[in-house]
């Protein structure tokens, strides 16, 4: 940065300042202004007052270490877990869970209002968790050879250093992460140690383990690179016994970049290649890449506020598109109610697990569509399709444009919006008011407990609905 530019910041880098922390950034890190200047420092609480020093200074903003907390929020609490603020995993856990709910939905109506202008939408309170700790029914830990001992855990924030999670001090384990997948992974974990050894260098790369929340079945996908595993056999014969649970086992091929997680090539080794799981009324399979909601308590809450949302008060009458639709789980709750649903799905395992869902629940009234939702919706809207309702749950990144105006295009009177990041829901909430569309209702959803993450479900009408409230004008 040149002398110039550091001249018209207030602060220097590596000042110490004192600073009251006023609110909590999308990132959940504590936000304060320092003569005039906003100051972004991790692990501080709205309410505190806090030294910390400056790190880094950006163009309108600077980045500080949180030193000392000279004076604590009334909201502030003492984490549970010995490794808060390294993994990265929860960044909220210095925060009451109260206040952590009163936090997400104002982020929530902010991103509304200074992104897409909608502060004056209704945005209800956060739905939050009885209990919200060990929720988590899918974990992906990081595998790390050290000292010539295998290790489970989460990478640091910010870095390629593994934190542990069964060494070290306080609970063992993850406390998001369902009790029964901890104790999987322990085993693993001792296994790798046993049957291991003698594996090239970075041969073993994650573990991905999933549970059915009601049935209890585990899977347990080890992801590793080509070539033979001369323990493979062992490993799987004795993890088998200590994990009773386990019904799935299989070994992932992935030779590509760190960033990917799966490869394409899945090696059965124990059980199928499958865990089953139930919600609601609903029979479920669940394949390794398929996408399945992580908080299995909270996915009723949200897919019944969809149910209303969709409207479908007069069952049998009307057609619903769900983009994005995973392993089918939103179509199988709305093809109950539904003359037809159309499901459309990136992920061809998804989609076949999501056949198998269907006619293992006696569904008929669903059509799948394997391809990606801003080139299915257009071609659906060309050939004339015009549904009565859109469920639209996309990814963190939101809708492609090409997915909303065909929306538009096909003037669907009612979108049910599910969304896990604020800032994408609110920018696809402009675009889709700029189209028509009037956004009615916002319902925040804490699916993420402890973590900045914050999932909402949306109700939007489109012309025809708000043309009818003012007798057709």
């Amino acid at each position: 940065m040149t002398a110039v530019a550091k001249s018209k910041l207030p602060v220097e880098k590596g000042e110490v300042i004192s600073l009251e922390i006023g609110g909590l950034t999308h990132e959940g890190n504590g936000v304060g202004r320092c003569r005039g200047l906003a100051v972004f420092v991790p692990g501080a609480v709205p309410g505190d007052t806090v030294q910390a020093e400056i790190t880094a200074l950006k163009k309108n903003y600077a980045l500080g270490r949180l030193l000392e907390v000279s004076k604590p929020s009334s909201s502030r609490r003492e984490p549970e877990c010995a490794r808060f603020g390294k993994c990265g995993g929860c960044r909220l856990q210095q925060v009451n869970y109260r206040e952590q709910l009163d936090i997400k939905t104002s982020l929530v109506r902010d991103s509304l209002s200074r992104i897409a202008g909608l502060g004056e939408v209704v945005v209800r309170e956060m739905i939050g968790m009885e209990n919200p700790w060990h929720y988590r029914n899918k974990a992906h830990f990081q595998v790390e050879e050290r000292s010539g001992e295998f290790r489970l855990g989460f990478y640091e924030e910010g870095s390629h250093s593994l934190s542990s999670i069964f060494e070290g001090e306080g609970p063992t384990g993850c406390l998001l992460v369902d009790e029964d997948i901890n104790r999987a992974a322990a085993a693993i974990e001792a296994l790798l140690n046993r049957h291991g050894r003698g594996a090239p260098g970075g041969f073993f790369r994650h573990v991905m383990l999933r549970k059915g929340f009601y049935t209890g079945e585990i899977m347990a996908v080890l992801v590793t690179g080509s070539g033979d595993w001369p323990g493979q056999k062992g490993f799987a014969g004795d993890l088998t016994q200590r994990v009773g649970q386990l019904v799935s086992l299989a070994r992932n091929i992935n030779d590509g970049p760190q960033g990917v997680v799966l490869g394409r090539e899945n090696i059965i080794l124990a059980g199928r290649g499958y865990i089953t799981d139930r919600l609601g009324d609903l029979s479920l399979i669940i394949s390794p890449a398929s996408f399945y909601q992580v908080n299995p308590v909270q996915t009723l809450v949200l897919y019944n506020k969809a149910l209303e949302y969709a409207g479908l008060n007069h069952p049998g009458d009307l057609t619903v598109v769900d983009a994005y639709s995973g392993v089918g789980t939103i179509a199988l709750f709305m093809a109950r109610h539904a003359r037809r649903v159309v499901a459309l799905e990136v992920v061809p395992q998804a989609v076949e697990d999501a056949r198998s869902n269907a006619e293992n629940n006696g569904v008929q009234n669903i059509e799948w569509h394997t391809g990606e939702v801003e080139k299915l919706l257009p071609s659906l809207a060309r050939r004339g399709l015009r549904p009565d309702v859109a469920v639209l749950d996309p990814p963190r990144k939101g809708c492609g444009p090409e997915a909303l105006e065909a929306v538009a295009h096909m003037d669907v009177p009612r979108i049910v919006y599910v969304s896990c990041d604020p800032g994408t829901l609110a920018r696809d909430l402009g675009r889709l008011t700029a189209l028509g569309y009037r956004v009615e209702e916002v319902q925040p959803v804490d699916m993420f407990p402890w973590s900045h993450h914050v999932e909402t479900i949306i109700l939007c009408n489109g012309r025809s609905l708000i043309n009818k409230e003012f007798g057709g004008l």
